[in-house]
């Protein structure tokens, strides 16, 4: 039976805040130190899915519930049908940055050992795969924040590009209140107000241009003497390279592609160099363009050059959005990747896993497609035609939406494990039903690298079973046993695989954990206390130099034109998370967001012939969606902004790029050309949920 309460932590974003959970699925804070204690209105709210009426409990074959029998049964064999036919790599597997560590070192180790596929990716490839490719080449090694989020509390000045935390991780601004901030942000985000407030600063640049002004700066840097020669002589390689390509970048110039003001960059780089605490991190805001690892790498120049990566009370850092986007992208869920974070192409990395996993290294595939262009194969020869989706709503979080729908649409099989019927769920052929994060035991590793432990409070309902039950059963019946199931066992064989790679593990364990230990990886032994700060000695690389690598601006893969005069940018709210699917099932945060909307100015809304408080219809070379015009004075005459937590014809990927980075594979979600016109009679729809949902919040 489960314990009656217990200290978890909240099934959301990076920062893992620390809750209790009751039998009864009821939430309460607790003391972390990413949270203090507190919650926000998404964490309060987590409990209520536990008991949703949407809740899935049975197995759905074509729509209609049938035992677990038979819907195993169905898969495996359309599974060995559809290889036997068409060999290994017809067959995918698609994963998620909110799965655990178990669940995400499981699926990789099934999608090689029991499928034989390459096919795997996960939807961190949408999220933080510009920044750790980034990272990894500057300083060797990827670790969203290399120290503890409390190290932030006594900032003197902290940069935050393209990071909304305000609203997307609100307890984390509690580490934030002693800084002077400066947002980089198109939008005038809380975020952005609350740096105008610190005495800080919002630059607002043009969407696609922060590579642009991370040059302007460092240009500001080295004409202002605020260079750390000594620090780039001891600790680095490579600026003279980053610097030739930025010499031509004078913040005058900058200011004309970015329209940040040139006085204004001068200004942050005299406040980063005259202060002694300074952080600069970066978010999705940098790092959602099809060049995110260059403008990530321009952030990481800047830093470089004023001497913080590595340098105590100072550092450069990333901040991860999913759950588990840190440890999701560690363990062997990504195309390109083994247990530990090692490459897959490496054959020593293959050596070990194979030997943990008792197999040929050599039957271990290579590496498969990227996730948009995992999708984009469906349908092609030699693409995927069977689909296995594990904590990942692609119909409403992947870009170009409709394209995907289609993609999706044509698969022979579409398998979803879920516990609500999201969007993918409700057009697959086949539906799992599967724990919800209190039902579970587990570890996940947050935004800073420390590993934690989610404690199960309550039993699931009768007729779900957990991830880690599914894919040992589907690896058994495709005649793959051996699959441990207990979180526990599966964590020391994730151990195991990653003893001696980049995020080593191995002394990590579950009773350490449970004694209270705060342990950030790499922690290669059980009596080592884990590497809560990074590079403080030396870099990753061999040489132990950080790497200034140089990079240069290119536009955004597309320009507004006459067609389409403006740019879309998409974003995150304060009540609602990722797709969607959960928090628009909460009656208290639907009645907040209820719907899609577009931010837009007024005067641009004029010349459209568009009031605040009207439909619109949004298009773009790919679609169209619908959204209530919101008028927002400081935003951008030539930029409009939508949430993407929405579905159908309000989903705002139906707009988006799937134009992809030549390194990370990230496509372009930050930067669209549309254009906005005026609709009527499509508003029914939206204004029944409103009163659906006040209705309910009133009973």
């Amino acid at each position: 039976m489960a314990r009656m309460t217990a200290d978890t932590h909240c099934p959301y974003c990076a920062l893992q805040c620390g809750m209790t959970v009751g039998a009864a699925g009821e939430v309460a804070p607790r003391e972390f130190p990413t949270n203090r204690g507190g919650l926000c209105q998404k964490g309060w709210t987590a409990g209520s899915l536990l008991s949703h009426p949407d809740r899935l409990s049975a197995p759905l074959l074509g729509g209609r519930p049938v035992t677990w029998e038979t819907a195993l049964a169905h898969v495996t064999s359309s599974i060995r049908e559809i290889q036997d036919s068409h060999g290994p790599d017809s067959v995918a597997v698609f994963g998620g940055g909110g799965l655990t560590n178990e669940k995400a070192y499981l699926l990789g180790r099934f999608a090689r050992v029991a499928l034989r596929t390459s096919q795997i990716d996960y939807n961190g490839r949408f999220c933080m795969s510009s920044a750790a490719a980034a990272g990894n080449r500057a300083f060797g090694l990827d670790r969203g924040l290399p120290f503890p989020v409390t190290d932030l509390d006594d900032a003197e000045v902290v940069v935050l590009a393209g990071a909304n935390v305000a609203e997307t991780m609100p307890p984390l601004m509690g580490h934030l209140g002693s800084a002077r901030l400066v947002v980089v942000d198109p939008r005038r985000t809380p975020t952005a107000e609350r740096a105008v407030a610190s005495g800080g600063l919002h630059l607002q640049p043009v969407p696609g241009t922060d590579l642009v002004l991370a040059l302007g700066m460092l240009h500001a840097a080295v004409e202002s003497g605020a260079v750390d020669t000594a620090y780039l002589g001891a600790r680095t390689s490579g600026f003279d390279d980053a610097w030739r390509l930025a010499t031509q970048w004078w913040p005058e110039r900058a200011e004309r592609v970015c329209g940040v003001a040139a006085a204004d960059m001068r200004t942050v780089v005299s406040w980063l160099a005259g202060s002694s605490r300074r952080y600069v991190l970066t978010a999705r805001g940098a790092e959602q363009h099809a060049h995110g690892v260059d403008t990530v790498t321009a952030w990481i120049n800047l830093s470089l050059a004023l001497g913080l990566p590595g340098t105590a009370g100072s550092g450069f850092g990333t901040i991860t959005g999913q759950g588990n986007g840190q440890g999701g992208r560690e363990h062997g869920q990504k195309a390109d990747q083994l247990p530990g974070y090692r490459r897959i192409d490496d054959p020593v990395a293959r050596a070990h896993v194979a030997a943990v996993w008792g197999v040929d290294p050599a039957s271990i595939p290579g590496a498969g497609r990227s996730a948009v262009e995992l999708i984009d194969a469906i349908g092609t020869p030699g693409g995927p035609r069977a689909l296995l989706v594990f904590g990942s709503n692609l119909r409403v979080s992947a870009p170009d939406a409709a394209r995907v729908a289609s993609k999706l649409d044509a698969l022979d099989l579409l398998v979803v494990a879920d516990f609500l019927p999201g969007e993918t769920a409700g057009r697959a052929d086949v539906v799992l039903p599967v724990a919800q994060w209190a039902e579970e035991e587990g570890t996940l590793t947050n935004l800073e690298g420390r590993v934690l432990r989610r404690r199960r409070a309550l039993d699931p309902p009768p007729g779900v079973r957990t991830d880690l039950d599914v894919v040992a059963d589907l690896a058994a019946g495709l005649g793959c046993g051996g699959f441990p199931t207990t979180p526990r066992a599966v964590f020391d064989e994730l151990r195991a695989a990653s003893a001696g790679g980049p995020a080593d593990y191995s002394g990590i364990t579950y009773d350490r954990l449970d004694a209270g230990e705060a342990l950030h990886w790499p922690c290669p032994s059980t009596d080592h206390p884990g590497t809560p700060r990074l590079f403080l000695d030396r870099f990753a690389h061999p040489d132990g130099r950080a790497r200034l690598v140089p990079v240069d601006h290119v536009p955004a893969a597309e320009l507004p034109d006459d067609a389409y005069p403006l740019r879309a940018t998409t974003g995150r709210v304060l009540v609602h998370y990722q797709s969607g699917a959960q928090t628009r099932r909460v009656d208290e945060l639907a009645l907040v967001e209820p719907d899609a909307f577009v931010e837009i100015h007024p005067d641009t809304a004029a010349r459209a012939g568009l009031a605040d408080g009207v439909w619109a219809r949004v298009e773009s070379r790919r679609g169209s969606v619908l959204a209530r015009v919101r008028l927002v004075l400081s935003a951008r005459p030539d930029t409009v902004f939508l949430p993407f937590h929405f579905a159908d014809d309000r989903a705002a990927n139906l707009l988006t790029n799937p134009a992809l980075d030549p390194v990370s594979r990230m496509p372009e979600f930050k930067v669209a050309a549309v254009r906005i016109h005026p609709v009527s009679g499509d508003s029914r729809y939206s204004d029944y949920r409103h009163s659906q949902a006040v209705e309910a919040v009133a009973t």
